[in-house]
């Protein structure tokens, strides 16, 4: 009788998915959807100055903080990165995603270049970065409209900033063209995956090769 085989578990350190994009380009749709079939990921949820959007919820979305409390916070080194957007001020706080990282958790973020551009300088090594393209101006404007939780001054901002965001393309490790939201995701997907098995977050692999090593030199000697 041929013996049942044994399941290898291979303990890893869990990465930072960040997904960047302009407004409207959609990656919180993608993020979103991102946790449902991977419930397992952390979110990481960012403290902000902005106000409340009536879809929104606290805790859930963002932590809602007054610019006073974030000051408190930024100077304490208790975020690891902030950033202004639009005129307000968003940060991500360190203890959480430290800790998910180290019980072998991803983390995911979805966050501006700004942003990205700071959690670089701290854990690059930790960081799959993912900038999500818009298929069009045309298209990018029309989301914006679409999604009726902005003025249309602060549409026209967006969009002259899109130019300064999208600039930034060249500092991620991927782009993709969300042109249709379901091969993206299928794409981002499948980024996740090839991350998780990147040889250097493969923290079990050490003694399973010691175990190779010796088996082996037992059958040869």
């Amino acid at each position: 009788m041929i013996p049942a085989r044994t399941e290898i578990s291979i303990a890893r350190r869990g990465l930072m998915l960040v997904l960047s994009s302009p407004s409207g380009a959609g990656k919180s749709t993608l993020a979103r959807l991102l946790l449902e079939k991977h419930p397992e990921i952390h979110l990481s949820v960012s403290v902000t100055t902005r106000e409340r959007r009536p879809s929104e919820v606290e805790g859930i979305h963002y932590h809602f903080v007054s610019r006073d409390r974030f000051e408190r916070l930024r100077d304490t080194n208790d975020l690891l990165e902030s950033a202004e957007v639009h005129g307000n001020f968003y940060g991500t706080p360190r203890e959480p995603v430290e800790a998910a990282l180290a019980a072998g958790r991803d983390v995911l973020f979805d966050i501006d270049y700004q942003g990205t551009l700071q959690l670089y300088e701290k854990m690059r090594s930790d960081i799959v970065g993912v900038f999500i393209l818009p298929p069009s101006a045309t298209e990018l404007k029309q989301r914006l409209e679409r999604r009726a939780e902005d003025a249309s001054g602060v549409i026209e901002k967006r969009l002259k900033n899109a130019r300064t965001e999208i600039a930034h393309w060249t500092e991620y490790d991927y782009v993709l063209v969300n042109q249709d939201l379901d091969r993206t995701f299928t794409s981002l997907r499948n980024i996740l995956a090839s991350e998780r098995l990147r040889r250097e977050r493969q923290l079990g692999l050490p003694p399973i090769i010691e175990r190779l090593d010796e088996e082996l030199a037992g059958l040869t000697d």
